[in-house]
């Protein structure tokens, strides 16, 4: 890893995400067995915003320990899977051998994918996808954007769907206003638990950074991408939040302010050629 003043922060949160993990693996949320059996991990907004990934090459940016990166490679996707944590990046191998799917995985920040030695060369990939509570953990979301820009072939596709940041303003809760809706540096916090299972026996540092929807826009624009759409919705297809209630439709929303504060949103963005 590059020396850098981030450091610290990254490996504290690789510590945090090895110890969720081993928790993650046996629980009811991700539900492993099932997926073994065959269930699809991903949810209906990202599988019809990005459409058919069959027969292309894609590149899953923090993918924990790989439902979703497998997910696509069901789906017809020749899949690369990259994570900061070496546990999560182990047990996706596991899986992927398991079920007998296909994928290659690596272990390592996403800064430093570009020169590493198990990545492939420039414009390699037709898709680049994340989700789900991923940019947060990231401090410099042009740095990010490059990354993006540099793995895309001319004519390719990143989508991102992930928890709105209204959302990542709040306390745990989802009840008061706590923290910034734009990035004035580091949230230093000491949690435990994790949302899978909050009275889990675990305790972590964490550090995170909040960005606005237009910071994560412009560092996409800035990279030579285009935002060929973007949404917001008002709902999360998991229960990973406290004070959420669950609707008709299967999907969580924040109780006593359902459908008024927007959960989630989506860009997808095309590399210019």
């Amino acid at each position: 890893m590059n020396n850098n003043i981030h450091d610290p922060f990254f490996e504290a949160n690789k510590d945090g995400w090895n110890k969720r993990t081993a928790v993650h693996i046996a629980s009811s949320f991700y539900d492993n067995q099932t997926f073994k059996a065959g269930k699809n991990s991903l949810n209906k907004p990202e599988l019809e915003e990005l459409g058919s990934v069959e027969g292309k090459s894609l590149l899953h940016l923090q993918c924990h320990f790989g439902q979703d990166t497998l997910s696509w490679a069901r789906l017809g996707a020749k899949v690369t899977g990259i994570d900061l944590s070496d546990l999560a990046i182990a047990e996706a191998k596991k899986l992927s051998a398991e079920i007998n799917t296909p994928a290659t995985f690596v272990c390592s920040n996403v800064y430093d994918l570009v020169g590493h030695p198990e990545m492939p060369e420039a414009g390699s990939y037709d898709v680049v996808f994340t989700s789900y509570g991923t940019i947060g953990w990231l401090p410099d979301l042009d740095k990010w954007a490059a990354v993006i820009s540099h793995f895309l072939k001319p004519g390719g596709i990143f989508y991102i769907i992930d928890f709105h940041p209204v959302l990542w303003m709040m306390d745990d809760d989802l009840s008061t206003i706590k923290y910034p809706y734009h990035n004035f540096g580091v949230i230093a916090e000491t949690n435990t638990g994790t949302y899978t299972d909050r009275d889990a026996a675990i305790e972590y540092k964490e550090y995170s950074w909040n960005h606005s929807i237009s910071e994560i826009l412009n560092a996409l624009i800035d990279a030579g991408l285009e935002v060929q759409r973007f949404n917001e919705f008002s709902y999360s297809p998991y229960n990973c939040f406290n004070n959420v209630v669950q609707g008709a439709d299967g999907m969580w929303r924040v109780k006593g302010m359902e459908d008024m504060i927007p959960m989630m949103y989506s860009v997808k963005a095309g590399k210019v050629e």
